[in-house]
């Protein structure tokens, strides 16, 4: 596994070209108007009771990421992204923000989170879904139970998630749930929510009427909600889930927000249908990709937002 440097230094982006093992050139990193935040002295590999973890019941929380002056780091700089995104954009819906977005893809590349995420994966995988969640204070937007395989026309079904808090996520304030061990249970049942409507179809201010972030949720006959787990996470740390989870989360009836970042990883013989999502890229972090099933990705070279789902890296040039 690749070693990452220790201590509580920050995560410098490299300066000069980069390329894949396959010789794809990869544009220069410039740096960046928001600083990237320092990796915590706690960040480590998982162990190997975690990784156990992981593969029985399909998550591991509470890991070590950022030290204090980090967390204020990736506050600030979550802010700034989320408060330079026009009204008109809605920001539960769009994604890929690492497309368009710098700071949002060195955050993807962080050594730290690529030792995690290695540990599951193996040395050779992709990063190719970036976006956040986010709730605010009295905010009544509720995620249905759901499996993220579901709505995603990848094969094999191996993708690990990456939970980000920006800031604490606990039961009052409608942190992540999940069904521990459903993901062993392979493609479940979903049903249509009453009232929520396919927001791929529907024009942006449609979107915005409906209570629920997905329109569907997974038959109840499939589970027992009352095997769920709360994921309360600090601020700084994250947590990681299998693809074919079952989670949720309701609405946030604090006083606090409720934010964090979703990174998305493969390892590298993932293949998406094209036909289905012809924008999907990826974007290299470790290893060798011997199979070269998707195009690579354009890395963003300002502090853009995406405006609508599932857009190409070429329209943030």
């Amino acid at each position: 596994m690749t070693t990452r440097s220790g201590g509580n230094a920050p995560f410098v982006p490299a300066t000069g070209p980069l390329s894949n093992n396959d010789g794809i050139n990869i544009p220069a990193r410039k740096e960046i108007a928001m600083s990237i935040p320092a990796i915590s002295h706690p960040a480590r590999h998982l162990t190997a009771a975690e990784i156990e973890q992981f593969h029985e019941r399909g998550f591991v929380k509470n890991l070590p990421l950022l030290d204090p002056a980090g967390v204020e780091a990736l506050q600030t700089g979550f802010m700034k992204m989320v408060d330079s995104t026009p009204k008109e954009v809605d920001i539960y819906r769009v994604n890929n923000w690492h497309k368009a977005n710098r700071w949002f893809y060195e955050l993807t590349q962080m050594p730290a989170i690529l030792d995690y995420v290695e540990d599951l994966l193996g040395p050779d995988f992709f990063q190719w879904g970036g976006g956040f969640f986010i709730k605010f204070p009295h905010d009544e937007k509720v995620v249905p139970w759901h499996q993220d395989a579901k709505y995603w026309p990848l094969e094999p079904r191996t993708t690990v998630t990456v939970w980000l808090a920006v800031f604490d996520a606990d039961t009052e304030n409608g942190c992540m749930r999940v069904i521990p061990g459903s993901h062993r249970r392979g493609d479940l049942r979903h049903c249509d929510l009453s009232g929520a409507k396919d927001w791929h179809k529907q024009d942006s201010g449609d979107q915005r009427d409906s209570k629920y972030v997905l329109w569907q949720k997974v038959d109840p006959s499939e589970f027992d909600e009352g095997d769920a787990v709360d994921l309360t996470l600090k601020a700084g740390e994250i947590s990681l889930h299998d693809d074919d989870l079952i989670h949720g989360s309701s609405g946030n009836p604090s006083d606090r927000m409720r934010a964090g970042i979703t990174i998305r990883y493969s390892p590298t013989n993932v293949k998406c249908d094209l036909r289905v999502w012809p924008n999907f890229e990826v974007y290299p972090c470790r290893g060798i990709d011997k199979y070269q099933y998707s195009p690579v990705g354009r890395i963003p070279n300002k502090n853009g937002h995406p405006a609508v789902f599932n857009q190409k890296s070429t329209e943030f040039e």
